[in-house]
């Protein structure tokens, strides 16, 4: 048991807080007089009709005060109880067991994952901050498109995770002699044909390299062989696909996760859970085995791939090697026939990248796996491939070892020295606690390339990003300093490439095309080309996105430029061409720095290298010679393919069930409604309880507050059912997360309840269903976190519920008419939560012997008039107001990019796969 002091601190401070507005309320409602020394002397105000039984002020004496604080006690006391339950309990656990089996495993796993994404939304914010930093943006409303994008792309990869795991399938025999057949094959987004595979047949215990272009396709294969592409992305795959005698079309990828594994890109960001040992095992968790059989086979696993002393380390502490090794070990957890590893060298070191392929080799000729490695860097596989496959400029997959593209070197004269355009020193760089540079000091003159280079995790970016970002006293520039980050999707903020390009023009003074030119002429392509001007720019391939965040940051005419990792995700012939691009702005007269891992590329380019390892710079090495660039992949020549790997459909998500279209006619829609009504007379039981025999009144109360959360835990088990496919549970629990950050950041103090706004957003985008869950999700994680647990909770659960699922039901209109409508409808919602929450809550708060207290047995209309005094008073020209403004301005501000960034979330359905005439 893990005791954590910050909910029952929370709790303390909360209890407090409730003696303290009894009191208060008691002084304000002539509820603070009786025997004693007068310490307030207030004249009585009693109101006009029909409020004439409301008296307020009077005088307050010393026993009025201590009869007041008595009162509150016993809620206090049960605020604290909560808080101290809310400590001991170990969340991440109970969810992990809940999301085992049961009636609300598809809840639980919900949470988990929005526990998971807490601290990586963190991170996420201070990315994106940066990144526009590096941009030039000031801090603002603007961060939160990309924020929003980079945290839905993170549920796109958690749902791919999850239902790669097996989240909610039936497990599947197969044929573990025939691991991949493909005949006659199209696969392609919205109608265009992508990749075409004629006749592919994978043999047991073979490693077999994919390579191609940048676009060309290699993540779409993969994906379309993993069943993602059919069932998740909205593709297409027409023709003959099977995976161990399955066809992919038909069966989705949960009821295979014991037949294929598969490590996407980036494979940080698809972890779910935050500790090593926890996703190792999680597509057993999934299938409900044993713990103990889990924590056997996760030994033995970790074992084979050598990360034994990982196991109790969190996922987020790894480096990027350890995290694509843990990667591994959780897609061949269950023994699959055939293992899909999409770019598995792209951030890693030299001596991590010789550690994956001799696992990866070990897993084909010694476990006797099909595995299949997608890869820019196919030379390094070359000792242990037994097949290579390229995928050409026009999409078709054919076999044959690549070619080595080499180029002449690009390195200019060496600039004179002297003329410095960028010195630091003794510059220091921490982390929280942690140093990642130490004492650095550099100086690049202008027109000289320098290569930072070293192992993951030794400071690089760290180093670059405190060169880029102004204000430190250790750095001087002559002009302006730009840096493509690590992280450079973080740059973008438009919804075209021809918008971002277009911002970037106006921001820097320069022609309106400039940007988009030099973008594509990096990509040798027409800079008037439709296709990709008007994609969004994260639905390009990871290398036509890194090419756009250089194009971007050359808009501003920098005196430095800095990249970091510049060929991440780069062919052959893009890397030549970005090496040409930098050569030439180094002869211009700029400073370019770039921290790499591509050792041939460095040493191509660069006048020096600079060594850095465990935050410290070594002294320089100079480029070792070398005839060209050796950049593994297939031959340079002909157009760089468009195509994209991974472009998602922009359909509205249907909100159903494991991937199926909703057959409404299914969900229990009178069982939902029945709930929604009791907790409804649960808010009202001030006015409702006159109609109950008069021996009953007085336990209205506490009926009251016992039936809200058994109301709520009735809607979450009727609606778990809708949770059980990975995309709506991913998408949910990582909505989930950011509500409840929102929540907890703006406190709602003084009524600023930015997280309106969100829920509002997220059920006009996804329906009232959805935001009725979201609503329930948030405040519950939200009040988990930080310790609000009381008998208040359902009560705020199906008021957001409620707001939520409100924006769903709205009549369905577009453009200013749909903002103007949700900005109407959030003002609405803003009075209409404050005053439900303060009907039930009235008499709790004010206590018995106020002019405004609540009096059994009274008439309703006394009772009625003295809410709507306390309520005026205490919340409707302040609290309610101010969070109605709240609600407009964000709406108004941010409602169109965040409606735009959820409606991008790719779809649950998938679409039919269209048979085509066989390929000759």
């Amino acid at each position: 048991m893990t005791f954590r002091p910050a909910p029952l601190k929370a709790a303390a401070v909360l209890a407090a807080g409730f003696v303290v507005v009894r009191v208060v309320y008691r002084v304000l409602f002539h509820g603070a007089d009786g025997a004693g020394q007068v310490v307030l002397p207030l004249p009585e105000l009693r109101l006009p009709p029909p409020f004439g039984h409301v008296v307020m002020f009077g005088p307050a004496t010393t026993q009025g005060l201590g009869d007041a604080a008595a009162s509150a006690i016993p809620i206090a006391l049960v605020i604290l109880v909560f808080g101290l339950l809310n400590a001991i309990v170990d969340i991440s656990r109970l969810f992990g067991r809940g999301a085992r089996g049961g009636p609300l495993r598809g809840i639980a796993r919900t949470l988990a994952v929005a526990w998971a994404t807490l601290p990586a939304l963190v991170d996420g914010v201070r990315a994106v901050r940066s990144a526009q930093r590096l941009r030039g943006e000031r801090a603002g409303v603007r961060m939160l498109a990309p924020l929003l994008q980079r945290t839905l792309e993170r549920a796109t990869a958690v749902a791919a995770a999850l239902e790669l795991r097996g989240l909610a399938g039936v497990p599947r025999e197969g044929d573990c002699a025939r691991p991949v057949v493909v005949r006659d094959a199209e696969i392609g987004h919205r109608g265009r044909t992508i990749v075409r595979a004629s006749d592919l047949r994978l043999a047991p215990g073979t490693l077999t390299v994919l390579t191609g272009q940048t676009g060309s396709g290699k993540t779409t294969l993969l994906r379309a062989l993993s069943g993602v592409h059919q069932h998740l992305d909205g593709g297409t795959a027409a023709g003959l696909v099977t995976v161990a005698g399955h066809d992919r079309s038909n069966v989705p990828p949960r009821d295979m996760a014991r037949l294929v594994g598969v490590v996407l890109q980036h494979p940080r960001e698809a972890f779910t859970t935050e500790g090593v040992c926890d996703e190792i095992g999680l597509s057993l968790s999934l299938r409900g085995v044993a713990p103990e059989i889990i924590r056997a086979r996760v030994a033995e696993v970790a074992d084979r791939v050598g990360i034994t002393a990982l196991l109790d380390r969190r996922l987020s502490g790894l480096s990027a090697g350890e995290a694509t090794l843990v990667a591994v070990a959780a897609a061949i957890v269950e023994q699959p026939v055939l293992l899909l590893v999409d770019e598995p060298l792209a951030d890693l070191d030299v001596a991590s990248r010789a550690r994956i392929v001799g696992l990866l080799a070990d897993l084909a000729h010694r476990a006797g796996m099909c595995v299949m490695v997608a890869e820019h860097r196919g030379a390094e596989l070359g000792g242990v491939a037994d097949r290579w496959l390229t995928i050409t400029d026009e999409g078709l997959v054919i076999d044959g070892a690549p070619v080595a593209a080499v180029t002449d070197p690009v390195r200019t004269p060496s600039p004179p020295l002297g003329d410095v355009a960028l010195r630091a020193a003794e510059l220091t760089v921490r982390h929280g606690d942690r140093v990642a540079v130490q004492g650095a000091a550099i100086d690049v003159a202008a027109g000289e390339i320098v290569a930072v280079v070293g192992p993951n995790g030794a400071g690089k970016s760290s180093l670059l990003t405190a060169l880029a970002l102004p204000g430190r006293a250790e750095v001087h520039a002559k002009g302006v300093v730009a840096l493509v980050p690590d992280a450079s999707d973080d740059l973008f903020l438009c919804d075209t490439v021809r918008d971002e390009c277009r911002r970037a023009d106006r921001r820097a003074h320069l022609p309106v095309g400039t940007t988009l030119g030099r973008f594509a002429r990096f990509l040798d392509a027409d800079a008037g080309s439709r296709p990709r001007a008007e994609r969004h720019p994260r639905d390009l391939s990871a290398g036509e996105r890194r090419v756009l965040a250089v194009a971007l940051q050359l808009a501003r005419a920098p005196r430095v430029l800095m990249v970091d990792e510049p060929t991440r995700g780069l062919d052959a012939r893009a890397r030549d061409l970005l090496a040409r691009t930098l050569a030439d702005l180094a002869e211009g007269g700029t400073a370019v720095v770039i921290a790499t891992h591509d050792r041939a590329f460095a040493d191509a380019i660069a006048h020096r290298l600079l060594p850095i390892a465990g935050g410290r710079l070594g002294d320089p090495i100079h480029p070792t010679p070398r005839c060209g660039i050796h950049a593994e992949g297939i031959p340079v020549g002909g157009p760089l393919g468009s195509a994209s790997d991974d472009s998602p459909v922009r359909n509205r998500p249907e909100f159903g069930i494991g991937g199926t279209p909703v057959d409404r006619s299914r969900l229990p829609v009178i069982g939902l409604l029945a709930m929604n009504l009791v907790a409804l007379a649960a808010f009202a039981w001030p006015l409702l309880a006159a109609a109950l025999p008069a021996q009953a009144q007085a336990a209205a109360p506490v009926i009251a507050v016992a039936l809200v959360p058994v109301a709520a835990l009735l809607v979450l088990a009727l609606l778990d059912g809708t949770v059980r496919s990975a995309h709506s549970l991913a998408l949910l629990g990582t909505l989930a997360a950011i509500g409840a950050a929102i929540r907890i950041a703006g406190t709602g103090v003084g009524g600023v309840e930015a997280v309106f706004i969100l829920l509002i957003l997220a059920g006009r985008a996804f329906g009232p269903r959805f935001g009725l869950l979201l609503g329930i999700l948030t405040i519950g994680l939200s009040s988990l976190m930080w310790g609000g647990i009381g008998p208040w909770t359902p009560f705020q659960m199906f008021a957001c519920a409620w707001v939520g699922a409100g924006a769903g039901l709205l009549p369905r209109l577009r453009g200013r008419a749909e903002i103007g409508m949700l900005c109407l409808y959030g003002i609405a919602a803003s009075y209409a939560f404050g005053l439900i929450m303060n009907l039930w809550f009235w008499p709790f708060a004010v206590g018995a012997g106020a002019g405004i207290s609540y009096e059994a047995g009274a008439p309703v209309g006394q009772n009625l008039a003295s809410f709507l005094v306390y309520t005026l008073v205490t919340s409707t020209l302040t609290w309610d107001t101010l969070r109605a403004l709240t609600t407009v301005l964000g709406i108004l501000i941010i409602g169109r990019p965040v409606l735009t960034a959820l409606r991008r979330a790719k779809p649950v359905t998938a679409p039919t796969a269209i048979p085509v005439p066989a390929l000759r």
